[in-house]
């Protein structure tokens, strides 16, 4: 039997001044896109993800900042909202807040893969050996944790980068696959059914 389960594995981040910098204008403009649509939403609370979604076309077009930076950390934000409201909604948490700058800075952007004349393409790459990743519009970073790890036991669904003090980290949601035993039991059990004889049967 094939069992899915689901792990989060958390590198530290060491950036350059560039990629720092970028990683920054990231927080900033899914931070942005966030508090629009939250507005958005309490204007119209009938909107839904796919609505908010819709606006980023013509966001991008009237913020042109908003092209420099991955396009799934922007929708992710949305998806965040939406949770929050589904949340809300359920009693399980408050009204979503406007977000604030410096505040929980982080981004999230998902795994995607792509093919182009017998070529694969990830915009996700991880190669523990050397201790780098790549991440969508960012060149390779350096990254250290897990060191008898020689590479991530499963698939990479999605990967969080974060802010915490002064240091960045990212943490990568994997899908792995455990194989379990399947479960014999030889042992007889009878069963009295008010007939003559007695039904034997075995579970397996």
């Amino acid at each position: 039997m094939i069992m899915k389960i689901y792990k989060a594995y958390q590198f530290r981040l060491y950036p350059t001044k560039e990629q720092e910098v970028f990683i920054r204008k990231t927080f900033g403009c899914t931070r942005f896109v966030y508090n629009y649509c939250l507005d958005l939403k309490r204007k119209n609370k009938y909107l839904t993800k796919f609505d908010l979604i819709k606006e980023l076309p013509r966001l991008k077009k009237e913020y042109p900042f908003l092209k420099e930076v991955d396009s799934c950390s922007l929708q992710n934000v949305i998806t965040d909202l939406m949770v929050g409201f589904s949340k809300q909604e359920n009693n399980q948490g408050g009204y979503p807040k406007f977000k604030k700058k410096g505040e929980k800075e982080s981004f999230r952007t998902n795994f995607i893969t792509s093919s182009y004349k017998g070529r694969v393409y990830e915009n996700i790459k991880v190669d523990l050996k050397r201790r780098v990743i790549e991440l969508p519009k960012l060149k390779e970073v350096k990254i250290r944790g897990y060191r008898a790890l020689e590479e991530l036991p499963g698939r990479i669904l999605n990967a969080t980068v974060k802010e915490v003090g002064t240091r960045f980290y990212v943490s990568f949601c994997i899908e792995e696959e455990l194989e379990l035993p399947e479960r014999v039991n030889n042992q007889a059990i009878g069963i009295d059914i008010g007939v003559k004889n007695l039904v034997v049967t075995r579970i397996v």
